[in-house]
């Protein structure tokens, strides 16, 4: 038995798809009333608890042999400290905890880029330590936080491997997610505004493949960098128009500086007017983008074998899903 936590969210979701079309046995930890249109229809085993909960994750781990540990509360946004902490530090402890007192074999642990260290002059690679006193958000701060557990329970005697992430593109995104959302806006000439900036994507499937790769020989303490490829906002723009078949209106290209004290001068008053309404572009969306951040690759390739594929490929099947599920026409 493999069990699969956020399996709701866009990794977990094309994750558990992958495992079952591997005929595995999946059982997926969900939190307690969430709905999960994701897996509708899918032949696995459902069990209801939450991560904050020792007593629910122990019994979630009872009988697996391996765990793919995906879930994770994501925020660009401040004001969210201790319910990050909470989950993605001490529900990570947990779960670990629970792993290394039963039958459980290996544990893959879904990383962030932004845990990993940065050098502008170079790309960021697995050796490369988090600094923890720039101006990093809390969720950052929490994924940090998050491997340090990991490497505690290396010591204790579990087998446990770091795949990290970069930003996530493809089907089943029933979130959908921020960067998911900004397709979607964009496809339907809703993206008012752009900035010149770029980030490293990933397709969802070359993501999958990481975990699975990670699981299967990845050296145990160890961390991953999964990525397809580096775009900046025009470009990926440019391969949704060209996948879309059509010309959708081109969001305005504000300066990144500007864009930046907006962002910075919004995000309070949307905060406070329209607390649950999403926001593509929050400051700490603006300084990432305009960082230009690059990942090396290296490591994945030569040790586990990874071969990245497509972003065109991953943008055609995020359209495609979008269109099944009827939110584009």
């Amino acid at each position: 038995m493999i069990l699969v936590t956020g399996g709701t969210g866009h990794l977990g979701a094309n994750l558990v798809r992958r495992l079952l079309a591997d005929q595995l046995a999946v059982r997926v930890l969900l939190r307690p009333g969430s709905r999960s249109p994701a897996l509708d229809g899918l032949p696995v085993e459902r069990m209801e608890g939450d991560l904050r909960d020792p007593d629910a994750i122990a019994k979630a781990v009872s009988g697996c042999e391996r765990i793919y540990h995906c879930a994770a509360q994501i925020s660009t946004r401040a004001g969210r400290e201790r319910e990050l902490f909470d989950c993605n530090v001490l529900g990570t402890a947990n779960l670990l905890r629970a792993a290394r007192q039963t039958s459980v074999q290996r544990v893959v642990v879904t990383g962030s880029l932004s845990a990993v260290g940065h050098d502008p002059d170079r790309p960021s690679h697995e050796g490369m330590p988090f600094y923890p006193f720039g101006r990093v958000l809390p969720y950052s701060h929490t994924k940090a936080l998050a491997e340090h557990e990991c490497l505690k329970a290396v010591i204790a005697g579990l087998e446990v491997v770091i795949a990290v992430s970069t930003a996530i593109i493809g089907p089943y995104d029933f979130g959908p997610s921020r960067l998911g959302g900004t397709l979607l806006d964009f496809a339907r000439g809703r993206l008012r505004a752009c900035i010149p900036g770029g980030f490293e994507f990933v397709n969802v499937s070359d993501l999958v493949e990481g975990h699975l790769l990670a699981m299967r020989q990845g050296r145990t303490g160890h961390r991953y960098i999964f990525s397809t490829q580096f775009l900046t906002v025009d470009e990926l723009l440019g391969v949704c128009s060209r996948t879309l078949g059509n010309t959708p209106t081109r969001p305005l290209r504000i300066p990144g500086s500007l864009m930046a004290t907006v962002a910075t001068m919004a995000d309070p008053v949307v905060r406070h007017l329209r607390p649950g309404a999403p926001q593509r572009f929050t400051p700490a969306a603006v300084r990432f983008l305009r960082m230009r951040r690059k990942a090396d690759i290296t490591k994945a390739r030569q040790e586990l074998g990874y071969r990245p594929t497509s972003i065109a490929e991953a943008v055609a099947e995020a359209y495609a899903c979008f269109r099944r599920r009827g939110l584009l026409r």
